[in-house]
């Protein structure tokens, strides 16, 4: 049966049978309106549906509206929208984290308590069903000319091997010259490791006395000058003494700092990790990251380990190339594989183990490093290049993903932009194939025009819809692009699909749904004109986009009925089938956890599909990189293309 909308969701167009007389209108604003009028009677046609979609805006209730920053489907069927602070600094000083659940089936909104501030964190699904969520704010940047006290890193040591050191928030270190700076967080300094006992003999039987190493235990935390002015900037190592420790604490304990500048001071991370119960629906604290994170990367690995990449630290820097891995079973961290990569790189888990990227990311790094495409082996810790991208100096802020089905290894990088605050955009596809002796990008068709924060989606039929973005960055200069396509991996070409009526830049994701919709969140331009002299405003309204195949369902959809919740991998389920045309395909989808244009968690498996009177018997490959534990959707789409609403699966 075809989906219907609910009550909350109305369609953007205007009846076609309204008549609207306006008098005292120019000829050009009369042609405008009678244009605009005649487009959305146009587009509310069921014929025009059939061939291009429709979209619906979703009705939210003002105290559900937020920043999506970040979006994730739960197995539960409902979508996790995280803000945070929203890239709002005056709820980031408020204290004021986000986080609303919303049930597109019943369309119900819930907010849910925010621990932390996960703005720009990672998130990774858990072999259970709970999403992990980690990293986050731990400051917002000052830029240059506007920083009035000089910060930077400070390092504090203790040598103490008895103890570690916990120092509150507002604890002032002092320089050898008096200047003091005062911590803008807590920080617990761990304890000195002490080893390396060793005793020496006298040839006349004397005895040398015991030598120990200790090794002082060593944490970082962000300064801030107590004072404004130029008198606290310093580019000398010097060696800090800690005011109100007494004691043994006050011998054993002191800062060291090289640099504190009244220069631009990038955005902080945090070490904090939760996973989101999604049956509770509430964070449950785990154990936090050695390492601050902010834009970091987390990706699953096939052993349902989650691997932690990229960010900013604690003091605002790139970090240099430290990784760590989440282990559920424990509920802890190790350390990874040590590589460097500009902040959100796209990272995809591929057969046998490695990781492939794409070169697409977002935000943070020079362009001169780790922007090449490569295969990376965690196990050997080695990188293998992959050349033949055409414009890859233009990889931040594209799109990127596994081409469906997963078994074909095939991955495809879509648009993309200039590092940084650059105008320049790409419409640049290109599609590399993984199985191949000595891989090499191949030219893909070309977007429609230059696009970064294109959001692309894996549907049900193995095709991907794209939608959205702008030609400059963050929609400089009123350049959000209302278009839609879907791309087929068979032909490999583009078709046009219905336009969006809201435009989407940075901070906007899409991800699809279990009815085989898609929705569309967020948005962060720059500016709000062309002339780039308004600010402009978080876009907080929803769009969800029907496929054209939906609109010719005329009501017969495939329909799955009952089987087993639960499916080995190396497994076969068997499950009742009703409605539909003959069943073609069946697919094992992933759900999405996107931010930043940058989703490594959707992907589509092909099942190996048995047809008999009634059911369908499916076949999960066994291999793991393949198919990685957790919860997925299972679609079975007929010989028309038509899909089924998903039916929830976990593969152990």
């Amino acid at each position: 049966m075809a989906h219907r909308p609910t009550g909350r969701i109305r369609r953007a167009v205007l009846g076609s049978g309204a008549v609207v007389v306006l008098a005292g209108l120019n000829a050009p604003a009369a042609l405008s309106f009678a244009q605009d009028h005649y487009h959305a009677y146009k587009i509310a046609q069921p014929g025009y549906q059939a061939r291009y979609g429709s979209w619906q805006r979703v009705e939210i209730p003002q105290e559900y509206r937020t920043n999506a920053i970040h979006a994730a489907l739960l197995h539960t069927g409902k979508v996790l929208i995280i803000a945070g602070s929203g890239n709002n600094q005056q709820h980031f000083d408020a204290g004021t984290f986000d986080t609303v659940l919303w049930d597109p089936v019943a369309d119900t909104f819930e907010k849910v308590p925010t621990p932390v501030d996960f703005f720009c964190g990672g998130h990774a699904q858990l072999p259970d069903g709970r999403l992990l969520v980690a990293g986050g704010t731990a400051r917002y940047e000052v830029l240059d000319g506007e920083v009035s006290r000089a910060g930077g890193g400070m390092r504090v040591k203790n040598e103490n091997p008895d103890k570690a050191l916990f120092l509150r928030k507002g604890t002032v270190f002092r320089s050898p010259s008096g200047v003091e700076y005062r911590s803008l967080f807590d920080v617990t300094v761990p304890r000195a490791a002490k080893r390396g006992f060793a005793v020496t003999y006298w040839a006349d039987g004397g005895m040398k006395p015991w030598k120990s190493k200790v090794t002082a235990g060593e944490e970082r935390v962000f300064v801030e000058a107590v004072e404004t002015g130029p008198d606290s900037v310093t580019a000398e190592s010097a060696q800090y003494e800690i005011e109100g420790l007494t004691g043994r604490d006050a011998d054993n304990a002191y800062g060291l700092a090289e640099k504190i500048t009244t220069q631009k001071q990038d955005f902080q991370g945090i070490r904090s990790a939760y996973e989101f119960d999604a049956v509770a629906e509430k964070y449950i604290r785990v154990d936090p990251m050695k390492q601050a994170r902010w834009y970091p990367t987390l990706v699953g690995l096939g052993d349902g380990r989650v691997l932690a990449v990229s960010g900013l630290d604690d003091v605002g820097e790139i970090i240099s190339g430290d990784t760590e891995i989440y282990d559920q079973g424990a509920r802890k961290w190790s350390k990874g594989p040590f590589r460097y990569f500009p902040t959100y790189p796209a990272l995809f888990l591929t057969k046998g183990g490695r990781l492939f990227y794409p070169g697409a990311n977002a935000g943070y790094g020079p362009a001169d490093k780790g922007r090449a495409a490569g295969l990376w082996d965690l196990r050997k810790n080695t990188f293998k290049a992959v050349g033949g991208l055409k414009d890859f100096d233009a990889t931040e802020t594209a799109s990127s993903l596994m081409l469906p089905p997963v078994q074909d290894q095939k991955v495809m990088i879509l648009g993309g932009g200039g590092v940084g605050e650059s105008s320049v955009s790409t419409a640049r596809t290109a599609v590399v194939d993984l199985k191949a002796k000595s891989p090499v990008f191949e030219p893909g068709p070309d977007l429609p025009q230059g696009t970064r924060y294109l959001n692309s989606v894996i549907m049900p039929d193995d095709t991907v819809f794209t939608t959205g973005g702008s030609s400059d960055y963050r929609g400089r200069g009123d350049s959000n692009i209302l278009k839609a396509q879907t791309y087929d991996p068979k032909t490999g070409e583009f078709t046009e699909a219905a336009a969006p009526t809201i435009g989407r830049n940075y901070h906007s994701e899409a991800l699809l749904l279990p009815d085989g919709r898609v929705a569309t969140f967020g948005s962060d331009s720059l500016y709000g004109d062309k002339a780039n002299t308004k600010l402009g405003t978080f876009e907080q309204r929803m769009e969800v986009f029907t496929p054209a195949v939906l609109h010719r369902a005329a009501g017969d959809r495939p329909v799955i009925g009952a089987g087993p919740e639960e499916v080995a991998r190396g497994g076969t389920a068997t499950y009742a089938l009703t409605g539909g045309g003959r069943p073609a395909t069946a697919r094992l989808m992933r759900p999405s956890a996107v931010t930043h244009t940058t989703d490594v968690e959707q992907r589509s498996i092909a099942l190996e599909l048995r047809r008999e009177e009634g059911r369908i018997t499916v076949t999960v490959p066994g291999d793991s990189t393949l198919v990685p534990p957790g919860w997925y959707m299972l679609f079975v789409t007929d010989s028309d293309g038509i899909s089924s609403v998903a039916k929830w699966v976990k593969v152990g």
